[in-house]
């Protein structure tokens, strides 16, 4: 019984090897394309930086890699031992699929535990890390600091708007000032075009708008006027991620962060969900394991292609609760943070009874 153990789980763990490794690049390759390839390309980086960059966004693309590794080993693995008959090889010695996949379910334990720790504490404080790297490394990338029709916040008491930015020439330029608390508008401007220069000493953004018009908000009063040539100045700080999204939290923070919210008496549904999301994608390697066993046996086929479609579509269903719950953070009345728990209780459980059913056609 140990030979056939050890026999599975090398299996395993080979083709768990193999796929994570082919799900972190076509990750990593997703997150890095439109990014630091493009500064290395244009010799702004260093190959030195972009693999430390690479470095920073493993442990964040793991948390998706890992489940999506073990869910098509578990089909490959299983698929290719019912295909070449040494299910039936076990079936006539006696030995239950229980007691078969034991060490395949503990490794799914562990794995979980692994998930944990880097979802809830690494891959947060790596994404954080890799912002701020690519937001140094992009000082030279005007398009990357300033996207084209985006509304870009962080210049606060300013949010400005480009319609077009090629190298330090912009177009159709808005820039919005509001008041210290970020909630009344107290000027307007609007320029066809304009131009750019960064002083890095000081770090600021300059701005020099041709043709201007202003518009100055006085008691809800608007009075526009023709400006001609305007400088502005926004100051650049350190882009770290905190401000922009809730994800790059860690668990620990996120708790704090729900404290302090409760403290002032507003809601924490958003802050509840990303911490019910960490916790709850952690353990889809067991769900993924418990529903990828009994479907590769049933398959009952060695191909590669056909276990890797079938673990595709159904992280894809997986995902689609995820991506649901956390477009209803603003609704706490969907309750939001059990959604993102469905997807485990739904994969343990059908995995649960089609392992039931495949040992007892055994």
């Amino acid at each position: 019984m140990k030979t056939l153990h050890r026999y599975l789980t090398r299996q395993v763990v080979t083709s768990l090897l193999m796929t994570v490794a082919v799900f972190t690049f076509v990750l990593l390759l997703g997150n890095m394309l439109k990014e630091m390839l493009g500064l290395l390309v244009n010799r702004q980086v260093t190959l030195l930086t972009v693999l430390e960059a690479v470095g920073l966004l493993i442990p964040f693309v793991l948390v998706f890699a890992l489940p999506m590794g073990l869910l098509t080993a578990t089909l490959l693995t299983f698929g290719r031992f019912s295909a070449d008959n040494e299910l039936t090889a076990v079936r006539a010695s006696g030995v239950s699929l229980l007691s078969l996949i034991s060490p395949i379910l503990v490794l799914s334990v562990l794995l979980t535990g692994v998930c944990a720790l880097v979802n809830l504490h690494f891959a947060p404080r790596c994404r954080l890390a890799y912002n701020q790297l690519l937001y140094k490394s992009a000082l030279d990338r005007i398009d990357l600091l300033l996207p084209e029709r985006t509304f870009i916040k962080h210049f606060a008491p300013f949010t400005v708007y480009f319609g077009r930015v090629r190298g330090n020439e912009l177009w159709n330029i808005d820039l919005y000032e509001t008041d210290k608390l970020g909630t009344n508008f107290i000027s307007f401007t609007h320029a066809p075009r304009g131009v750019l220069s960064i002083d890095r000493t000081n770090k600021t953004i300059r701005l020099l708008l041709h043709d201007a018009w202003h518009t100055r908000v006085l008691e809800g009063d608007r009075q526009p006027f023709f400006s001609g040539e305007v400088p502005v100045e926004l100051a650049l700080r350190e882009k770290t991620g905190r401000q922009d999204s809730i994800g790059y939290l860690t668990f620990a923070e996120l708790r704090e962060k729900r404290r302090d919210l409760r403290g002032l008496g507003l809601p924490t549904t958003a802050v509840d969900v990303q911490i019910q999301s960490k916790v709850a994608f952690s353990f889809a390697c067991i769900g993924f394991t418990l529903i990828g066993i009994p479907l590769g046996i049933r398959a009952h086929r060695r191909e590669t292609s056909a276990g890797i479609a079938m673990s595709l579509l159904l992280v894809i269903v997986y995902y689609s609760f995820l991506i649901l719950g956390q477009s209803l953070e603003s609704k706490p009345q969907y309750a939001p943070y059990l959604i993102v728990w469905l997807p485990n209780f739904l994969f343990q459980a059908i995995g649960i009874v089609l392992l039931h059913r495949v040992n007892r056609g055994m």
